[in-house]
């Protein structure tokens, strides 16, 4: 009976796996075949935290990992209300609205500069999610994660940091004040999610689900900060 229950178990998450990866959508006619150094971005499930980073960065963009290898399996470090780790690929895909998942690639010239993009990002591991997005190293948010990472590998920004009170902050502003415990820092620099999806050294490889912000025009896309 276990070695039921273990086959069963088994078979729903290679199903998982399957549908999620391998199957090919609309969008994508062709499956999405992972590399190390991806970065994903997804919509999470609307909670008040998403709604609010959907709404003050006016994208459905609210979350955003990258791709990894570990022991033979593709994993998305990443940083969550658990704060930064390592989920399974398969059950990160699953987590968003309807499945829904826009992947990129950095162009090949950073292709030497993969290993040490994870090494910068592992190196955060076990650090807490920063409610109050926030640039320093003492807690960490998805995007940031990346950011950081990325710049610590090759030493450039891979989008434009934004301050708060230069995006879509006003209807949000109840929700901004409780998690900061104070006045809404309107001069705080941060990166998002959308602002880091059109950074230039990223090229969309994949793109499956329907709760995605439509594509736009990859010559009018904000340049990376120098």
């Amino acid at each position: 009976m276990r070695n039921l229950r273990l086959f069963f178990a088994t078979f729903c998450v290679c199903s998982f796996y399957a549908f999620f990866i391998g199957h090919a959508s609309a969008t994508s006619p062709k499956p999405y075949a992972p590399q190390e150094g991806d970065v994903l971005f997804q919509p999470l499930p609307l909670n008040e935290l998403a709604a609010a980073i959907e709404g003050v960065t006016q994208s459905r963009l609210s979350h955003c990992g990258a791709v990894v290898s570990e022991n033979g399996s593709w994993q998305v470090i990443e940083a969550t209300s658990g704060g930064v780790r390592q989920t399974p690929l398969a059950l990160w895909l699953v987590r968003g609205r309807k499945g829904s998942v826009i992947a990129m690639r950095p162009d090949a010239r950073y292709a030497g500069k993969i290993p040490e993009f994870i090494a910068a990002m592992k190196s955060y591991i076990g650090k807490p999610y920063d409610y109050r997005y926030q640039m320093s190293d003492d807690a960490i948010y998805c995007s940031e994660l990346v950011y950081k990472g990325f710049k610590t590998a090759t030493g450039e920004e891979m989008g434009r940091l934004q301050k708060l009170g230069d995006m879509n902050w006003r209807p949000h502003a109840r929700f901004i004040v409780q998690m900061e415990g104070g006045p809404v820092p309107k001069e705080r620099e941060m990166i998002t999610p959308i602002g880091l999806s059109k950074a230039p050294q990223l090229k969309e490889v994949y793109r499956s689900g329907t709760e995605l912000d439509p594509v736009v025009d990859e010559t009018v896309a904000t340049p990376a900060a120098r």
